[in-house]
């Protein structure tokens, strides 16, 4: 059973979410939550396996909400659910810790979709503002170069940590690649610990904070 947590200001916003959740069969809402203050209190007792946060709430923004949920349960994932489409949004949930992004007016089943794939432990973007956003927004290399740690890669790993950037899947990298996906999910397994990072969001990140890749790299 994948428990879930909803967090929205908007009472219709959390029902419609349930009742699309809970048509799953594998799928539990365990809590509600109308602010972020909530979220957190709510995560903090119930640890859910994946919490929707809404970005824009009352009293303590969804943003700032999942930070306090990464450290008060670093085990819940969190799915980030905004009609606000700005850029930078996305890159702030980036960096607080979200494992994925979508836009509210998602199909149902693409919710569903969203949900299982952060349950796996994969990260998610919305397709359509993946590879612009990062490109235009991420933020550019810090001085002092790429750090060591990016050495302890091999060079196929640092080539796939590249093309994570971009926003391909694994099928992707694989085809890219000519690899066996088996064998780029192995590369992707690798690089995370290595890096110490919990998901191909923070890969994300890292990869362009560190200036592994470039905003406009191909």
């Amino acid at each position: 059973m994948i428990r879930i947590v909803i967090a929205d200001d908007q009472a219709l916003v959390r029902g419609g979410f349930r009742m699309i959740l809970d048509a799953q069969p594998d799928f539990g809402v365990v809590g509600e939550a109308a602010d972020g203050h909530e979220a957190v209190e709510l995560c903090r007792s119930l640890t859910p396996d994946v919490v929707l946060m809404d970005i824009r709430m009352p009293e303590l923004d969804g943003l700032e909400a999942t930070r306090r949920v990464m450290h008060a349960s670093p085990e819940t994932r969190v799915l980030m659910l905004t009609t606000f489409g700005e850029d930078g949004y996305v890159w702030r949930a980036m960096n607080a810790g979200a494992s994925g992004f979508l836009l509210k007016d998602v199909p149902p089943e693409d919710l569903v979709s969203a949900v299982r794939t952060i349950h796996r432990g994969d990260a998610l973007l919305a397709p359509a503002i993946t590879r612009r956003l990062i490109e235009e927004f991420a933020a550019g290399p810090q001085p002092g170069g790429v750090p060591a740690a990016v050495e302890t890669l091999t060079g196929r790993e640092q080539d796939v940590l590249r093309l994570i950037a971009q926003g391909l899947t694994n099928a992707e990298i694989a085809s890219t690649l000519i690899l066996g996906e088996t064998t780029v999910k192995t590369h992707v397994t690798r690089l995370l610990s290595k890096l110490d990072l919990r998901d191909r969001v923070q890969a994300v990140v890292f990869a362009y904070e560190t200036g592994l890749v470039r905003p406009g790299s191909r």
